[in-house]
């Protein structure tokens, strides 16, 4: 057996790559893009995977938040940023997968999610939630689907996003049963948004037999998060709030006759730049 074919051996595929980066109480952050640019710039920070937000996603287009009205949009970004970085692990936000039927899931993830040629879909993982414009759906609904995207891409990292706590509704007992139902479905990892207690994410990330996805906290630190045993932490819509607020900030001094304040800001040679390193 030749050194070449060892050594492709040995060298993990893309979907091994991103699965491997979930472990329990070795948290990696996922920063989430709004555009290129963001996910560039992620990305040459340092972070192995870049995933995106729904809500800059939906808010750039002038649309509603997780209510479907981002098919367009999103696989648009998507195609862009995986042709911008062919190397990067890419993960996204597939709502509830923009269809109630498992088969037209399928078919609107292959159709919309451009592929890198021979390499498959230009996505690693997606997260695919059991909620629908606010309203929890049966458990079943979502397993279908999750047995559906299985069968018809089986590398691709399935993150089972449970809304219970995200729409306000405090029932734990609950999130534990979809669990286990979306794990025996055959979901890769679980996500539990919503400002979670520190004792409450304890409780699921030691109940789950998939790594736990939860989202960056007001509250706690990696370190806390890592030792209550999560697998993955993400910024959702945090950085692109982030900066929104910081522009408004900004302007906010330009209003009350101050110069403007570019301290700690990127320049425009620099934002201008990334266009230059496009593959």
């Amino acid at each position: 057996m030749s050194d070449q074919i060892l050594a492709s051996e040995r060298q993990p595929s893309r979907s091994q790559s991103f699965h491997r980066l979930h472990r329990p109480g070795e948290p990696f952050l996922l920063p989430c893009a709004w555009d290129v640019a963001s996910a560039r710039l992620f990305a040459e920070a340092g972070h192995p995977v870049v995933g995106t937000t729904s809500l800059g996603v939906a808010a750039g287009i002038g649309a509603a938040d997780e209510d479907r009205e981002t098919l367009t949009a999103m696989p648009d970004l998507i195609g862009n940023i995986s042709r911008a970085l062919p190397e990067a692990l890419l993960t996204c936000d597939f709502e509830d997968g923009y269809s109630d039927d498992p088969a037209e899931v399928v078919d609107i993830l292959r159709d919309a999610v451009s592929s890198r040629g021979d390499a498959g879909l230009a996505v690693d993982g997606i997260n695919i939630e059991d909620s629908v414009r606010g309203q929890m759906v049966a458990p079943d609904t979502l397993v279908a689907k999750v047995r559906a995207i299985r069968d018809a891409v089986p590398d691709l990292f399935v993150n089972a996003r449970i809304d219970t706590f995200w729409i306000g509704q405090d029932n734990l007992g609950e999130v534990l049963e979809r669990i286990r139902t979306y794990a025996d479905a055959g979901a890769h990892g679980i996500f539990v948004p919503g400002n979670l207690d520190l004792d409450v994410i304890e409780t699921i990330a030691a109940a789950s037999p998939l790594p736990l996805n939860v989202l960056a906290s007001p509250r706690f630190s990696r370190t806390q998060l890592a030792e209550a045993g999560v697998a993955r932490i993400s910024t959702g819509s945090l950085l692109y709030r982030t900066a929104v607020s910081a522009a408004l900030a900004a302007l906010d001094g330009l209003n009350r006759d101050l110069p403007a304040d570019a301290e700690n800001v990127l320049s425009y040679q620099d934002i201008a730049g990334l266009d230059s390193q496009l593959p």
